[in-house]
């Protein structure tokens, strides 16, 4: 694998320090927008509160500077000997104080509980929304896109989405609310001191901008080369046995090495870069104090403020500069959370499959004859790959398809399913086009054994049951008894409660088919499709699935997809398939008279022709 090519990590989309944008901001933050319109009144709610709170913080500097004043003018007069302390007036003052910021406490924790539950209800409604939408997309939207990101769709974005938003909304209201409240509080208590205060905000603003000009860089070229570190030891791990065949070991320590240490280099850099503006802000802030300090104690000295106002507004300052940087923040947050939703709301808008007839028919009493008129079919518009394909199955016979890889056989039985539309021609069952059947009762007349087995992490009766939910364990049992699996499930500890782990290989690969046969019998379905179902076993163990499928096939209508011709010889009919179309038709010997196409196939794999 070259190194531009490398694979990288799953689940994240952006590393630390990076900023994602959307493909089209306005769009899709109008889309948010109208999806959080049924949580307006609670939103609203929320931001009431906020503002509420942030009010009665913000009051509570210059209240406190009240007392302040008040034990300062008390401490003059004592040591002067004109008056005393006012204690009644100090407890007045705190008593006000402390009420003021416990209601503060009270406000934000009712908008806290508030937004989280709205977050938490909007992630509930998206991933619902998601899970209905996966089940309405056509299989042609999951031939363009990975199981990752789809997966990333339903964990991160809404993650993303949902967590975003809980901080996102009421830190703006906070912060708006905070930077208007204390410069009014500033201004009231002094003009001066505010004018002084933000001609120095300019140089915190500027070097915050270039701290993360800087920094940006290199947490992109970080997130680049953690990709590749990745991909390393993603292609190492994943080929390990073949790495120490070839004593690749050194080759491949050498590239992670390389790797490694250009990460290693970008990573010191964007980290120490970022973590600069902390000091940077603490020296400005500092700054503003020692401004404020020496201009406030000038200006107490001419009787034009009190001594609390300093210590208030030395407060405000603090309390002024904290949301400005939090905007910053948020502006950012707000990037990647419409981006985040901008990937959601494109899911959510896919195309979908065309909805079931409103009329649709009855799948009762169906018998399993087959036939297909001149289909014509492409997963590319542009680009046929069944061309005017015409059969006649009867029910109960058994129908083979072969041929060469790519030939099309796997997407004949798709399209018996409707996993994909035809583009033109019809395919009936029973004499009806199968576009009259809702598509989950046409399913219902189908069952499949596949190459790849599918099971899942749980009791192997469960897995069985998957095929007939409320099928109970004798009938399970009598599915696998004809399956020929009964016996080897009761040397499994624990017999049909044995739990198949996450990755179901604590069984052999042929046992899984057996296993999946017996879901199929008791599913006891209309039609058969056995794709390939032998084909990753030993020559035992095949012998074992061709017994059960035998049984399996009796009385049904089935599809035998093949690559082994000497699995077919016993099929009624045998449907030779190249580059989309029929070239032949017939039994096992009749095809090999003719000596045609299949003969060929059929020669290419066997050195003696048997005939």
């Amino acid at each position: 694998m070259s190194k531009d090519n490398r694979p990288r990590p799953m689940g994240g989309r952006k590393g630390p320090g990076l900023i994602e944008k959307p493909k089209n901001f306005k769009k899709s933050f109008k889309q948010l927008l109208n999806y959080l319109k049924k949580y307006t009144i609670s939103i609203s709610i929320v931001m009431f509160f906020a503002a509420l709170s942030t009010v009665f913080a913000i009051i509570g500097p210059d209240i406190l500077g009240d007392a302040i004043t008040e034990i300062y003018n008390g401490l003059i007069a004592k040591i002067t000997g004109t008056g005393s302390m006012n204690f009644a007036a100090i407890h007045k003052t705190l008593i006000i104080l402390f009420s003021l910021y416990l209601l503060s406490c009270l406000f934000n924790f009712i908008q806290s509980f508030i937004m989280n539950s709205i977050s938490c209800k909007i992630a509930y409604s998206l991933r619902k929304d998601i899970s209905k939408k996966i089940n309405r997309l056509p299989m042609k939207y999951f031939d363009k896109k990975t199981h990752g990101e789809v997966l990333s769709v339903v964990t991160n974005d809404v993650d993303t989405l949902s967590g975003n938003l809980s901080q996102s909304l009421s830190q703006i209201i906070t912060s708006i609310t905070t930077i208007i409240g204390v410069l009014y509080m500033m201004i009231k208590i002094s003009g001066t001191m505010t004018l002084a205060s933000l001609m120095i905000m300019p140089i915190s603003l500027f070097g915050v901008m270039f701290i993360v000009s800087k920094s940006q860089g290199f947490f992109k070229k970080q997130q680049d080369y953690l990709g590749n570190v990745n991909g390393v030891v993603e292609e190492v791990y994943g080929g390990h046995e073949v790495v120490k065949a070839f004593n690749g070991e050194e080759k491949a320590l050498e590239s992670f090495n390389e790797y490694n240490e250009k990460l290693a280099d970008v990573a010191w850099k964007s980290q120490f870069i970022s973590s600069s503006m902390h000091p940077l802000m603490n020296f400005i802030g500092n700054l503003s104090y020692v401004v404020v300090s020496i201009l406030g104690g000038y200006l107490a000295v001419k009787n034009k403020i009190e001594v609390g106002d300093i210590v208030s507004f030395t407060q405000y300052i603090r309390n002024f500069n904290q949301p400005i940087s939090q905007l910053a923040q948020i502006s950012s947050m707000l990037q990647s959370t419409v981006a985040a939703s901008e990937r959601v709301f494109e899911f959510l808008e896919e195309e979908e499959e065309v909805e079931d007839t409103l009329t649709p028919l009855s799948v009762k009493n169906i018998k399993g004859d087959i036939e297909f008129n001149n289909v014509h079919f492409g997963y590319d518009e542009n680009k046929t790959i069944i061309n005017d394909f015409s059969a006649k199955i009867k029910n109960g016979q058994k129908i083979a398809i072969v041929g060469p890889t790519g030939a099309g056989k796997t997407t004949m039985v798709k399209l018996l399913m409707r996993f994909y539309d035809i583009n033109s021609g019809e395919i009936l069952i029973d004499g009806k086009n199968i576009k009259e059947f809702k598509r989950g009762e046409l399913r219902s007349l189908f069952g499949m054994v596949l190459q790849d087995t599918w099971l899942y992490s749980g009791t192997i009766a469960d897995n069985i049951r998957y095929g007939k939910l409320d099928a109970d364990i004798e009938e399970v049992k009598n599915a696998c008894r004809a399956a020929s699996v009964h016996h080897f499930i009761k040397t499994l500890p624990d017999n049909y409660n044995m739990v198949l782990n996450e990755e179901t290989d604590n069984i052999s690969q042929g046992q899984k088919q057996l296993l999946t046969i017996a879901r199929v019998i008791l599913a006891d379905p209309k039609i058969l499709i056995l794709d390939e179902a032998t084909s990753s076993v030993d020559t035992r163990t095949e012998l074992l699935i061709q017994k059960a499928m035998d049984k399996l096939m009796e009385g049904r209508t089935s599809f035998i997809i093949a690559h082994r011709l000497s699995t077919i010889k016993n099929a009624d009919l045998i449907l030779v398939m190249d580059k989309g179309d029929i070239v032949e038709t017939g039994n096992h010997k009749e095809l090999l008279k003719k000596n045609g196409f299949y003969a060929k196939l059929y020669n290419s794999q066997f050195e003696e022709t048997e005939i």
